[in-house]
């Protein structure tokens, strides 16, 4: 049987981390997991997906929850928590996969097979990229950049004990700004090469 690995990808908004996220499922032929966590939930849960999206990775409102002996009423908290166990039980089933974001860097810290990344990106490259993505000036997708990071720290620090984005808590940081997209995914492809191979 050959050797498990987990990829977790955590990423700031527009450093392409989705895209190398993507690229190393397909390279490596394992599962990718990202939103389509919460189609898997709805269908096997059989819940209503459109009520999923609305509150997926989004910190708990504290001004409309409450937590009753461990118990919260928050759609955010449930939410989460589903995604987490379905990540824990595909992990601790034996499965290979990338997982995009979802705090998967620290839910599934227990588990030794797995690799963290974080993709950053200096801000005017992002600019330029979300600029291109959007159709948008450059100029206006700043405060976009800076909105969906800001969201994306929040989730991650309210339902981790660790900081998005710091060192401490990664395998592995890069930046796609001089080497590029492909650069970047050909660099994180062989360091994961290099660890599965010890």
């Amino acid at each position: 049987m050959a050797k498990q690995f987990i990829i977790s990808i955590g990423r700031e908004y527009g450093s392409g981390g989705r895209v190398i996220a993507e690229h190393l499922a397909k390279k490596l032929n394992v599962k990718f997991y990202d939103r389509n966590i919460i189609e898997q939930i709805a269908k096997e849960k059989n819940l209503n997906l459109d009520q999923l999206k609305k509150y997926d990775e989004k910190a708990r409102n504290v001004w409309l929850s409450r937590s009753v002996d461990g118990l919260s009423n928050s759609p955010e908290d449930t939410i989460a928590q589903m995604q987490f166990d379905f990540l824990k039980e595909r992990a601790q089933a034996g499965e290979s996969f990338v997982v995009l974001g979802r705090c998967a860097s620290y839910v599934l810290r227990d588990f030794d097979c797995l690799i963290k990344i974080f993709v950053t990106s200096d801000m005017h490259h992002k600019m330029e990229r979300i600029a291109s993505i959007e159709h948008l000036d450059p100029v206006k997708v700043e405060d976009m950049i800076i909105k969906n990071n800001k969201k994306r720290k929040t989730y991650h620090n309210y339902y981790s004990k660790e900081k998005w984005g710091d060192s401490r808590y990664y395998d592995l940081i890069i930046s796609t700004s001089k080497i590029g997209i492909d650069g970047a995914c050909d660099v994180v492809l062989d360091y994961i090469n290099k660890t599965i191979e010890d």
